[in-house]
């Protein structure tokens, strides 16, 4: 079971009584700031909840599982994200 987008909105709306449309525009706004930061390189926390980091992959040497010939997989970026302490603390008394 997952919560989608407009049941987060629903939510966020009843929780903060604000109307949907601005819960919506409030999640937009986090998400552009969360990717907008990471893409800088910029770590964002957010005590409690999660932290979300961009980190450096290395070169490396992998294999074509088709073929199975050596090809060299070049040096970029992943995302990090960390649970924080509220949500590790939410998920291990359920």
């Amino acid at each position: 079971m997952s919560v989608n987008r407009t049941e987060l909105v629903a939510a966020v709306a009843e929780r903060s009584s604000l109307t949907k449309s601005q819960a919506d525009a409030a999640l937009s706004a986090l998400q552009d700031v969360l990717v907008e930061s990471v893409s800088k390189g910029e770590a964002v926390k957010i005590t409690g909840l999660l932290s979300v980091e961009r980190v450096e992959r290395a070169a490396r040497t992998g294999r074509n599982p088709q073929t199975g010939a050596e090809i060299q997989i070049p040096a970029g970026y992943g995302v990090k994200i960390s649970a924080g302490s509220a949500l590790k603390k939410a998920v291990s008394n359920k």
